[in-house]
Parts: C-alpha cells; structure tokens; sequence
C-alpha cells in the first residue's frame, strides 16, 4: 500500500480525497493556488505546496508544479480528482517518467476515449451498441451533410474532443445543417483545439444512464450499478441518482455486461464511467440503449453510488493504485435503496444562471446523518472567485425508496442558507419537487 497520495486538484473533490486518504492512515499533500491560499483543502492536508496565481493555467494545470510538489513531498501517488489534469494522458505519462503513481488508468487508455469518434469505432469493435452515426475522418461539409441525410434527421453535430455541451447542436432539418455544422466547429476549435466533428442520430425521448465501472492490474472488472443523469441543463448534470428509475433488471444486466466489456477493451485500470443514451420513446428496453462516451476519471456524481453500495470508491481507487485486487467480486456488490444528489452552485437562476461571486458571509448546510451527505470544498468566509468552477457543495440524501430520498434532499435543500453569493438552491429544490421529476420521468 502507498504510504502518500498529492491531490492535483482544489474544492470538494480535493476535500472528499484527502478525508479518505487520512482514514486509510495516508500521508495527504496538497497544492494551491495564490487565490487558495486559505482554502479548506489547503487546511486539511498535512502538507500543501504553493503552485502559482489564481489563473488554472498558472497552477492547477501546470504539470511541472504539481511534479516539482510531489518530489519534494516525496508523495508516492497523485489523484488528480475530477477536471484539471484527471483525463489527461501526458500527465500520467508524466507521472510514471517521473517515478510517481498516477490515480487513474494507463495513458493509452485515457486516449483511446479520449476522442468521441475513435472511442466508438473501438466499442463498435468490442460489441458495444453506439449511437447510429458517422464517426469517421471525412469533414467536408458536403460529406457531412449527405451522411446526415442518411442517418435522417434531427441529427446531432457533436465536437469529438471534450464534452460539458460544447461544440454541439441539434439539427431539425437539412436546411439547418450548414450553418449549425459552421457553428459547432467554430466552438469546437475555440474551446479545444479541434474542430473535427461527427454526427448522430438525434435520439428524441433520451434517458442519460451511465455505469460506474472498476478493474484493476489483475484482470478483474466490475460494475457498481448505473446513475441517471438525464436532469440537464445546457447538457450539464444538474440532478444524478442511483439506481435509474423504471430500469428493467435485463436492461441492468445488459448495461452492466456492455459497460465492463468497454472497460476491457481498452486495459482499463482504476474508477470509470461509461455513459450511454438510452431511447425511451418505448419505455426502457434492453436494446434501446447507446454507448455515448466513457471518462477516465471519478464522476462528480459518484457519492450516489457509495451511498447505495455501501463502498468508498476513493478508497478503491487508492487500494488499485497500490496493486490490490478489487475489494469485491460482481456477486458481491449489492444495492441497498435509493440516492438523490444535486450540485449546489453559486450562481443565479433568476439571471440566465450567471455565476455568483462573493464572500460567504453566512454558510449553513444541512446536518449531515440520517441519509444526508454533504460534500463541500469551503467553508464561511471563504471567497467565492472568477478562476474556478462556481461549485459551492453537492447535497446527497439516501431513502430505502426512490420517493423517501427524495422527500429527504427536499427538506435539506430548504435548510440551505447561503449569504454573500446567490445560489441555485431554490431551482434544485423546485426541479425534485416537480411532479414530473417525482413521477420518475
């Protein structure tokens, strides 16, 4: 087992990481930034290297920083959490050049999803059902205007490098697709460096179900069940949960067999997430789902599954790292009711969702216990600053039923008190308490 793990990352997941490191008797390091100064991450570590300024690509990217850390702090491993460098495969190669583990999957693996249209190709070859689509090379857009013909419309263009919405667009008819196509690619190339595009069928009653998959060194490879996600805004999560409401148990089984099959075929290693679209214009079926993607990384959302399975997926990450078997065969890991989670962000509603800034003059979050969890990155009096993701904190309840979770988050959400920043508390408590929401659809 490692004896030290550096966290390359800030906030709540940086928190959640090093609370988990400690239990397991781990020596915890932390970095920051000149804007983090203060931060709680910062606070709980038992050590904390400064990287640079507030600007990400001043610190919490900077490869070099974090390694020049882990050197000096003699860390034995560095988790890099969610965003930043997580899904970044020169960085873990970097790593290993630099004689540190890295918490994740190997750097080939990380680049074979690293590109929406090869990964399906590669899933396609694994027997692994993709969206209809082209996924090839070819971008002219006359090509790519015919092929849209042939998938029929509406038709989704989506950016094959990166995700979070951006350089994607729905097309409803051919006389769209020009200009849709010229916008999607201007995106694309803005937000990351690429303008290559493929293009999908539009899938009309769309359920977003994804399925956390682990496998370590030994060729074991297990599913720890599926979340939906299909509550989005701008195709941002805003409410996950565990298990997918209205899933049939062969849609299960199904999900769950494809999603440990594309972790296979990649040499997979470590916590992933394989996400599929699934069409419910018939209800959920068994042959009526999609591979979309899979991220190399810890998901945002993964507290939902820990609150259902009983397990702590940080510590499975930390135990693979450390060459360990996976803690629990397929038959072993059971579901136990029901969780609901929803992202706390400091931003306004009311105002087009535009991100919030300010001191917490007031914070009060809900008393955790009793099927509350609270994951939060600050504390009162912190700042709430332009460099980051505006995340405050991710409010969790478990029910023995879908509808008691719910019920539970509801109640927490209303003893949010957040002063100095606005928040979208309000909006998260309407979206679960909306009859459609409740009714499971």
């Amino acid at each position: 087992m490692i004896t030290s793990v550096l966290i390359a990352n800030r906030g709540e997941i940086a928190c959640r990481v090093i609370e988990t490191a400690r239990s397991m008797g781990l020596r915890t390091i932390a970095v920051y930034s000149e804007a983090d100064a203060n931060a709680l991450h910062v606070e709980m570590a038992d050590e904390a290297y400064l990287l640079g300024p507030a600007a990400a690509a001043e610190s919490y990217l900077r490869q070099d920083r974090i390694l020049d850390a882990a050197r000096k702090s003699g860390a034995d491993a560095i988790h890099p959490g969610y965003g930043f460098l997580s899904e970044n495969a020169e960085f873990a190669e970097a790593c290993a050049d630099a004689g540190v583990l890295f918490v994740g999957p190997p750097a080939d693996a990380i680049r074979a999803m690293g590109l929406k249209d090869r990964a399906k190709v590669l899933m396609q070859d694994a027997n692994v059902p993709v969206v209809p689509g082209y996924h090839g090379d070819n971008q002219d857009p006359v090509f790519l205007a015919a092929e849209a013909e042939k998938i029929g419309y509406p038709v989704l263009i989506k950016a094959v490098a990166g995700g979070g919405g951006k350089g994607m667009r729905r097309v409803d008819a051919a006389g769209d697709f020009d200009k849709a196509l010229a916008s999607a690619q201007r995106e694309a190339k803005a937000a990351f460096g690429d303008d290559h595009v493929l293009i999908e069928k539009f899938v009309s009653r769309p359920r977003h179900i994804e399925v956390q998959v682990f496998a370590d060194a030994h060729g074991n490879v297990v599913h720890l069940f599926e979340r939906d996600c299909s509550v989005q805004r701008r195709h941002q999560k805003v409410v996950e949960e565990a298990p997918a409401p209205g899933m049939p148990q062969d849609m299960l089984d199904a999900m769950g067999k494809a999603a440990c099959e594309a972790a296979r075929a990649i040499g997979y290693r470590g916590a992933g997430t394989v996400e599929f679209i699934a069409d419910a214009s018939e209800g959920l079926r068994a042959d009526r789902f999609y591979f979309m993607e899979m991220n190399t990384r810890l998901q945002v959302e993964h507290p939902v599954t820990e609150m259902i399975t009983g397990q702590d997926l940080v510590e499975w990450q930390l135990r693979v790292v450390s060459n360990e078997e996976l803690p629990l065969k397929q038959d072993e890991i059971l579901l136990d009711g029901h969780a609901v989670e929803v992202r706390l962000y400091a931003e306004d509603p009311n105002k087009q969702f535009f991100p919030s800034t300010g001191k917490l003059k007031e914070f009060w979050m809900p008393e955790e216990g009793d099927g509350v969890r609270i994951d939060a990155g600050v504390q009162l009096g912190d700042e709430i600053s332009i460099y980051y993701d505006p995340m405050i904190a991710k409010v969790i309840a478990w029910g023995d039923t879908r509808d008691a979770a719910r019920q539970l988050l509801i109640k927490a959400l209303g003893d949010v008190e957040v002063v100095g920043v606005t928040t979208n508390a309000a909006f998260l408590k309407a979206v679960v308490s909306h009859p459609v929401f409740a009714s499971g659809e």
